[in-house]
């Protein structure tokens, strides 16, 4: 049985990914008629009130990922020059918790935001800019760039597309809703390669 804060996908009509919900918020859609379709595995069932001239209990089937008529968040989501917002908890799951100088993995309280181009010498503060560093990296680089530091950088930062921003969001992502919304990454985008690693294991 799954914990109640599982998060299900929505999408909008066309399947596009805008946002993780949790089961409540998913029941309210459905009630409203905002629900167009849904796929993936039902994650709960609902159980309502009984129905006085059937005395049918009424249910409600609540599944991984919805497809909505409604946009309850602004459109800005949808246009293309859209920017999901920076935060060190989403920088450090793009770069799956490792130091882009030394490269071992570190738990989030041992871990930084590092611009690459240091902000004194007008870098910004950017998904393009900013890679997660382990603390000693970080000290060590200080207001230097990795050429002048003499330190390599192991990746190109990049900004996810708002379906990777989605994952990257998500605590716990289930096959279903990975597998959808991996269909919406960018053939070149790095995640796959390290999902297909999880995938193998």
């Amino acid at each position: 049985m799954l914990p109640l804060n599982q998060q299900v996908l929505r999408t909008d009509l066309a399947g596009l990914p805008l946002e993780w919900i949790d089961y409540r918020v998913a029941a309210r859609l459905y009630f409203l008629g905002q629900v167009a379709y849904s796929c993936g595995d039902a994650l709960f069932l609902l159980r309502g009130g009984i129905n006085a001239v059937t005395h049918v209990q009424s249910q409600l089937r609540i599944h991984s990922i919805i497809a909505t008529h409604a946009l309850h968040h602004g459109p800005n989501k949808l246009q293309g020059d859209y920017v999901p917002p920076l935060s060190n908890r989403t920088l450090f799951q793009r770069d799956d918790h490792m130091c882009m100088y030394c490269g071992h993995r570190f738990s989030p309280r041992l871990l930084s935001r590092d611009h690459v181009r240091p902000t004194s010498k007008g870098g910004e503060d950017t998904w393009r800019n900013v890679v997660t560093a382990c603390l000693r990296c970080n000290n060590y680089k200080a207001g230097r760039s990795p050429e002048d530091a003499g330190m390599e950088l192991l990746a190109v930062p990049f900004m996810p597309t708002r379906a990777e921003y989605i994952y990257l969001m998500s605590r716990h992502v289930l096959a279903d809703q990975m597998e959808f919304l991996r269909a919406h990454f960018p053939r070149s985008s790095p995640l796959h390669r390290r999902l297909g690693r999880g995938l193998s294991k």
